[in-house]
């Protein structure tokens, strides 16, 4: 059976000798941590199960992007796991999507010193060419999904769309540079214009039931610090790593390792007044944020729990912010670890984008290998800023398995239990 043929191969297929398998699956089984469900009262993701009930019948090994996309493709609502086996890639790349009329130096030489948003054949031209690349890197998933990575799974330039769905597992992934070929400029965002992508490595929009546990993300080797400057704005190739949008809600984000990457964690899409009102809770908890730029999270809207996180911030020159406090925003933060540059001050932790306030406990902070300190982020923020936020968010978080880890352990534990790869693979 040729490879790129045998889109979806199940494990009865592949007992019957149809294709090699992982040692894990050649016995027919299928590695337990794939059937393992959310742990009571771990976070507001609780009670997800994704498709940890799956028969045989619904549990397939997928080695391309073809496959993959197959695979989340068969209709129904019946549980399904689908066990990722090596990289995964989209089939085309940016000069396969360009449009004819798309040209980037025919783009910047027509719109240079342009104030209001592009319009004309180029745009569309353009437009074209970002509907042709979102058609091969995005990749639906469907209620009642649990994905797994066997060892060493990988996927590469591609976005997983949980969109309108419900009772999702994504675990033991390594996500790599869901890199835009065609980023839009606006010269309105901001004071002088900024270039903005469309992709992210995992998005939830209008999605519930979401755990997210055990995944890597990062822009791989195509990092935005190394991007051009185009009409003296950075050429943002990359969104966010993992969003939550559009009044998704329910979901927990828990042992994963976020790195080199700018905006990274985006909860609630808008301003506006509206069906995000009572949603986007989400719970963070035992994950590491590597020299990741901006948005750890940035909310709106909802109640957030960011316990037990490690922050590790030592690039001054990419570092902006780690909470970003917005509209109608409530953050509870407590026992997070920060590891900084002393070239980044402590005020900067806190962002304020018209958020009432946060509320802020057991922070500790260490410089090098300096002393560990105990601070208080958010006060840090209020003595060099006006007007103060708040320093209540309104609501204490209950759904949390058991005790927390005191915060002067969790760069051991972080260190040692997040990221893919950490899951037993029988």
């Amino acid at each position: 059976m040729p490879r790129r043929t045998a889109l979806v191969v199940t494990f009865g297929l592949l007992l019957a000798g149809v294709a090699t398998v992982p040692a894990s699956a050649a016995t027919g089984t299928v590695p337990a941590a794939a059937r393992e469900v959310l742990p009571v009262d771990d976070g507001w993701a609780n009670g997800t199960t994704g498709g940890s009930a799956a028969t045989d019948d619904h549990v397939s090994v997928v080695r391309t992007r073809d496959e993959l996309a197959t695979a989340l493709a068969v209709a129904g609502t019946a549980p399904r796991i689908i066990l990722v086996a090596g990289t995964l890639r989209p089939d085309g790349d940016c000069a396969s999507y360009a449009d004819p009329g798309y040209s980037l130096d025919a783009f910047l030489a027509a719109y240079q010193g342009v104030t209001t948003k592009p319009a004309g054949p180029l745009e569309d031209a353009r437009v074209r060419s970002a509907k042709t690349q979102a058609a091969d890197v995005q990749l639906k998933v469907p209620s009642n999904t649990t994905i797994f990575g066997l060892a060493n799974a990988r996927l590469v330039g591609l976005n997983l769309l949980v969109a309108g769905s419900d009772n999702v597992i994504i675990r033991n992934l390594r996500l790599e540079d869901a890199a835009d070929c065609f980023p839009a400029w606006d010269p309105t965002d901001g004071s002088a214009g900024n270039w903005n992508s469309a992709y992210d490595l995992i998005t939830l929009t209008g999605s519930t039931h979401v755990w997210a546990d055990h995944n890597t993300f990062s822009d791989g080797n195509n990092v935005d610090a190394d991007q051009p400057l185009y009409y003296g704005r950075p050429y943002q190739v990359h969104d966010g790593a993992l969003d939550v949008i559009r009044a998704s809600d329910l979901v927990t984000i828990s042992y994963n390792v976020f790195q080199e990457h700018d905006k990274t964690m985006l909860i609630g899409s808008t301003n506006t007044v509206g069906a995000d009102v009572g949603k986007l809770r989400v719970t963070i908890h035992h994950n590491r944020f590597a020299n990741t730029g901006q948005r750890v999270p940035r909310v709106r809207f909802g109640q957030v729990d960011v316990y037990d996180n490690y922050y590790y911030a030592t690039d001054e020159d990419t570092y902006q912010y780690s909470w970003g406090v917005g509209v109608y925003s409530a953050i509870y933060a407590e026992n997070n670890f920060f590891l900084r540059s002393a070239d980044i001050p402590l005020d900067a932790a806190v962002y304020n984008w018209g958020g009432p306030g946060m509320t802020e406990k057991g922070t500790l902070t260490r410089v090098g290998t300096g002393p560990i300190t105990e601070v208080n982020l958010l006060a840090e923020y209020n003595a060099t800023h006006d007007p103060d936020l708040a320093t209540d968010a309104g609501w204490t978080p209950t759904l949390r398995p058991g005790p927390l880890t005191p915060a002067a352990r969790v760069p051991a534990v972080v260190t040692a239990q997040s990221g893919a790869g950490r899951l037993v693979l029988k």
